[in-house]
């Protein structure tokens, strides 16, 4: 009992502020959410494509930009940095084509996570300037009806808050729109696609949000590489003030049930003082989401790699697509006979194997398989399941289902839908001992998930008790009148136990100022007698 005093007490002193930060921080990620481009807005503003004759093959533009990508390509890191430099030319897991402030260019993604805008013209890697950005961003607000609008330079930088992939999109050129509301362009110079719109308000919450949430603060002093130790640590230390406090708090409850004696005067908990029953209470019925909420964000971190990688590794993917693009996807070359119609703004390449699948997509996100020699309207389901068996070296596949609708492991995230996460999508379960479920998009490949018993157990232990993204909370009525109860009465909890540790520090410092006061008027005197 002592010891549980202990930890609670001085865990609160210590991380009480911080607490309080946590969950309004919390709060504005899981309300507001961040302002970066999805993948529907992508579509929605992109330029029609009408191919014409003399662009180039995927293959070509690979070919000849291989020296270009070869010296721009730094390892990302995390991985094996000299099997990269001996090996520069990833597997390449996306192919696009689009039309970019009226060229066209293939934009590629490879294993790695490195993505390059190459010409489909010249095969050039492109790196867009300042000029170039600006009337990206420029035509991207003209659509949004901003037809005169100002826009003017701010600067280039790696980092901006809010942006999803910026690691792979870097650089970034900043553009500032004379719109009253304060609103920033964010384009990658990598590859010329609009990473964020933001106003000066959303800007704000993305500060206060992700900035402070996830500790992206630690960039500002270079310090960005240990971002993820000192979230685990953070939210270890969270997880055991939590936990600490709800079991003292069980404890010390008195409800008086079955003729049990209560405190003085019938009072079901030991305090008098305001704030302490104020923290009692706070404590007692919001302290279980407290706990899981701090629990949860500490196995977030993945502590001493306890859950497998949620994505498949270079060895696997490489087994998945085959390494080699087929000849069709190598040679294939569009020009002006192509028949699609003006809203098809990219086209894009599937593989599996020696087989493809050319899909065009549309600016309201649809997609359409296109019919070519030697492709098909979607890959059949041998394709898709010798892909699946490759990707585990031979592991024989247990069943497989077509799923029409989402399941428990395979859902769209807050503010996500078909674009980012497909239907129908295959579900292939594997005969391994994690019976590892593989979520294929048929018609173009892609391998969208990968759960095996690792990952299930990190979508309970994580993402169900942090997002509660499970069963009736789908209903977004229901989920954020539940988040916003819990979030006000963790919010009461940190603000409580702010007053109360400021107050227990104050003592505690003032009353080692009086002992070493005294100590030293002590040994004085006794230095006088002497």
């Amino acid at each position: 009992m002592n010891l549980l005093t202990f930890l609670h007490r001085w865990i609160g002193v210590v991380l009480a502020l911080f607490m309080l930060f946590w969950f309004a921080s919390g709060s504005i990620i899981a309300f507001v959410g961040s302002p970066s481009i999805g993948r529907a807005d992508q579509l929605a503003h992109g330029a029609s494509l009408t191919p014409e004759d003399g662009w180039l093959s995927l293959g070509d533009v690979l070919r000849l930009s291989a020296s270009a990508r070869a010296k721009a390509a730094m390892p990302m890191r995390g991985r094996d940095d000299d099997h990269a430099k001996a090996s520069p030319d990833g597997i390449i897991v996306d192919a696009r084509l689009a039309r970019i402030d009226g060229a066209p260019f293939w934009l590629t993604e490879d294993d790695r996570g490195r993505r390059f805008a190459i010409s489909a013209r010249d095969g050039g890697v492109e790196e867009f300037s300042i000029e170039r950005a600006q009337r990206i961003a420029r035509d991207w607000i003209r659509q949004d009806g901003g037809l005169a609008i100002p826009l003017k330079y701010i600067d280039t930088s790696d980092s901006p808050v809010g942006v999803r992939n910026a690691q792979a999109l870097k650089p970034f050129h900043h553009f500032a729109l004379a719109d009253g509301s304060g609103t920033n362009v964010i384009v990658s110079a990598r590859s010329g696609e609009v990473a964020q719109v933001a106003t000066r308000t959303q800007r704000a919450f993305a500060y206060v949000g992700a900035w402070l949430h996830l500790f992206r603060w630690l960039d500002l002093f270079g310090a960005g590489e240990y971002r993820r130790a000192a979230l685990s640590w953070v939210g270890f230390f969270a997880a055991t003030g939590a936990l600490t406090g709800l079991i003292l708090g069980w404890i010390r409850w008195r409800p008086g049930h079955f003729g049990r004696p209560t405190y003085a005067r019938g009072r079901t908990q030991p305090y008098r003082e305001f704030w302490f029953k104020y923290h009692f209470w706070a404590g007692l019925i919001g302290g279980s989401f407290a706990a899981l909420w701090a629990i949860s964000g500490y196995l977030s971190t993945n502590p001493w790699q306890i859950f497998s990688p949620a994505t498949a590794n270079r060895e696997e993917l490489t087994r998945y697509l085959g390494s080699d693009l087929p000849h069709i996807v190598a040679q294939w070359k569009p020009d002006a006979l192509l028949a699609i119609d003006a809203n098809v703004v990219e086209l894009g390449w599937g593989r599996l194997g020696n087989e493809a699948v050319l899909v065009a997509y549309r600016r309201d996100g649809a997609r359409q398989a296109l019919t070519l020699a030697q492709t098909k309207s979607r890959f059949d389901d041998d394709t898709l399941l010798a892909a699946a068996q490759r990707l585990r070296g031979g592991t024989r596949i247990a069943s497989h289902e077509l799923l029409s609708a989402y399941d428990s492991y395979y859902f769209p995230g807050h503010r996500q839908g078909l674009s980012e996460k497909p239907l129908p999508v295959l579900r292939v379960v594997l005969a391994d001992a994690g019976r590892t479920s593989l979520y294929i998009d048929p018609l173009d490949g892609r391998l969208l998930a990968r759960v095996d018993a690792s990952r299930r157990a990190y979508r309970w232990l994580y993402s169900a008790v942090h997002h509660w993204d499970f069963g009736f909370f789908h209903h977004r009525v229901v989920w954020y009148g539940w988040m916003a109860t819990w979030i006000a009465l963790g919010l009461a909890l940190a603000a409580s136990a702010c007053v109360l540790g400021w107050r227990r520090l104050r003592r505690t410092i003032s009353a080692g100022a009086v002992v070493g006061i005294i100590k030293k008027a002590a040994s004085l005197q006794i230095g006088e007698a002497r």
